[in-house]
C-alpha cells in the first residue's frame, strides 16, 4: 500500500526514515521507479556538477534563460529554510500542493513494483521534482547534482548539456581521495555527442580522458573559451562567438567570472535550440540572486553569509574578505560536518578572523563546537586581548553573542555548513516578524 500524507512536513519526515541510510550511491533503485513512472523530460536539460560553484552556476543559467523569456525549471539542493527552495519554476518556489501531487505519483509508482525498493530522501524528492517539471511545459530544466555525478540521482536523466564547475577534495569517503578520482565521478554526467563544459581552469586528466572516450563535445576553459576583464566590465570569447562590454554578475566573489564564463559556454553550445543574445546575458547577470554565497547583508555591523565548507571554498571566502573595506574586528560564526577537512577549511581564514564563535549543529553528522575549537588551537591560533574562541550549542546562540560583541564598524562572517547559515537565517527571519 502506498503511504500518503496531507502535508509536506509529514512527507519529508517520513522520507528521512524511509531508507536505511541517508546517502546510498547507485542508480538501480531509482531507475526502477523512474521506469514505472515513464518519466521523460522533453525540455532541454542542463545538469550542473562540481565541488564549488554549482549553486551560482545554476542561478546564473536560470537568470539568463528567464531574461530570454524561456520557461525554466530549476532543481537545486540543499535548502536553507524551506524544502520548496529546491524546486523553482519561472524563478518562483513551487507550492506545497504542487509537490504533494507529485510525491503521491512517485509513491504509487514505487509500490507498484514487485519487491518495491526504498528510496533515500534525495532520490524520492528528486524524482518528484523531475516528474513535476516533466508535466510543466518547460523550455529548459536545470538540475544540480547532489553529490559526485556518476551515481547521483539526477544522473538518471540524460542532459543535453553538462557543466562541471570545479574539482576539489570533498566527500572523499564517497568519491575518492584524489582530484583525478573525484573528476572521474563528476565527469559521469557527460554524455556522448553532447556538449560537456568544464569551468575548472586546471581540469584533471581523468575528466578529459572520460569525455574523449565517450565522444562528448568537451569545452575547456582556456582552450575552447576564455574571458578577460578590467574593473568596469569583462568580455567572453569562445568558438566562433564573442561578447564584450559585459557587466559583472550581481553575485559577489572572486570565482564568479569562472562560473559565468562556463554558463555562457554552455548557452553557446546549445544556441541552435535555445538562442540567447548579448542583452539577455547582460540582464540575467544583473538580476541574478543567490542566498548564502558570499551574501553581504545590508546594515551595521556588516554580516556575511557563506556556505564555504571545504578548503577551496574557504580560500575563496578568505580572498573575498581580503578585498572588502577595512573592519577593525572580524568575528566568525562557524559550524561544520565532522567528515570535512576542518583544518583545510580553517587555515585560509586564520589571519582573517579575530574572534571565533564555534557552534554545535542539529545533526549527528556535525562536529562539536569543542572539537572545532581544539582543531583551531592545534593550527596555532592564540587567544589574547584582541582575539578569542568561544563555543555555543547552536548557530543562533553563537550569532546572538557575535552581535553583542561586534562594534558598528566590525563584521561577522557566518560560514561553514548549510546548517550554520540556515540557523542564522531562521533566527533573523523570526526576529524580523
Amino acid at each position: 500500500m502506498p503511504v500518503t500524507f496531507d502535508n509536506l512536513d509529514d512527507w519529508l519526515q517520513h522520507l528521512e526514515q524511509a531508507h536505511p541510510v541517508g546517502i546510498d550511491m547507485g542508480l538501480d533503485r531509482i531507475n526502477r521507479v523512474k521506469q514505472a513512472l515513464d518519466l521523460k523530460i522533453e525540455a532541454l536539460v542542463f545538469t550542473v556538477g562540481g565541488t564549488n560553484g554549482k549553486g551560482s552556476t545554476c542561478a546564473l543559467l536560470e537568470s539568463i534563460l528567464l531574461a530570454a523569456s524561456y520557461k525554466v525549471g530549476c532543481h537545486t539542493s540543499p535548502h536553507f529554510l524551506k524544502f520548496n527552495e529546491r524546486a523553482r519554476i519561472q524563478g518562483e518556489m513551487v507550492s506545497d500542493e504542487q509537490l504533494l501531487e507529485h510525491f503521491r505519483v512517485v509513491e504509487q509508482a514505487r509500490v507498484s513494483l514487485a519487491d518495491a525498493p526504498t528510496l533515500t530522501y534525495f532520490e524520492f524528492t528528486t524524482l518528484a521534482i523531475m516528474h513535476l517539471f516533466s508535466k510543466a511545459g518547460l523550455d529548459a530544466v536545470i538540475l544540480e547534482v547532489g553529490l559526485g555525478g556518476r551515481l547521483d540521482a539526477v544522473n538518471i536523466i540524460d542532459p543535453d548539456c553538462a557543466i562541471v564547475t570545479s574539482i576539489d577534495l570533498d566527500h572523499m569517503g564517497y568519491l575518492g581521495d584524489t582530484r583525478e578520482k573525484i573528476a572521474f565521478e563528476k565527469a559521469g554526467i557527460f554524455r556522448s555527442n553532447c556538449p560537456a563544459v568544464c569551468g575548472d581552469p586546471v581540469p584533471p586528466q581523468s575528466l578529459i580522458d572520460h569525455a574523449n572516450q565517450i565522444g562528448a563535445d568537451l569545452w575547456l576553459m582556456g582552450r575552447d573559451y576564455n574571458f578577460q576583464g578590467d574593473k568596469q566590465q569583462w568580455g567572453w570569447a569562445g568558438r566562433s562567438k564573442r561578447f564584450s562590454g559585459l557587466g559583472y554578475p550581481a553575485l559577489r566573489g572572486a570565482n564568479q567570472l569562472l562560473n559565468a564564463s562556463a554558463v555562457i559556454a554552455a548557452l553557446m553550445a546549445v544556441r541552435d535550440r535555445l538562442p540567447v543574445g548579448a542583452q539577455e546575458i547582460r540582464n540575467g547577470m544583473a538580476w541574478v540572486e543567490l542566498p548564502g554565497r558570499f551574501q553581504v547583508l545590508p546594515g551595521q555591523p556588516t554580516i556575511i553569509l557563506d556556505v564555504a565548507h571545504n578548503p577551496h571554498a574557504s580560500a575563496a571566502l578568505a580572498q573575498n574578505l581580503e578585498n572588502m573595506a577595512y573592519h577593525p574586528y572580524t568575528i566568525a560564526v562557524f559550524g561544520a560536518m565532522s567528515d570535512k577537512d576542518i583544518a583545510g577549511v580553517l587555515k585560509p581564514m586564520l589571519d582573517k578572523i579575530d574572534f571565533w564563535y564555534f557552534c554545535d549543529l542539529p545533526t549527528a553528522r556535525a562536529d562539536s563546537a569543542e572539537s572545532l575549537a581544539k582543531q583551531l588551537k592545534a593550527l596555532g591560533f592564540k587567544e589574547g586581548k584582541d582575539s578569542g574562541i568561544e563555543t555555543f550549542e547552536s548557530p543562533e546562540k553563537a550569532y546572538q553573542a557575535a552581535l553583542k560583541k561586534a562594534g558598528e564598524g566590525d563584521r561577522i562572517t557566518v560560514f561553514g555548513s548549510f546548517y550554520t547559515v540556515a540557523g542564522v537565517l531562521a533566527y533573523r527571519n523570526a526576529k524580523a516578524h
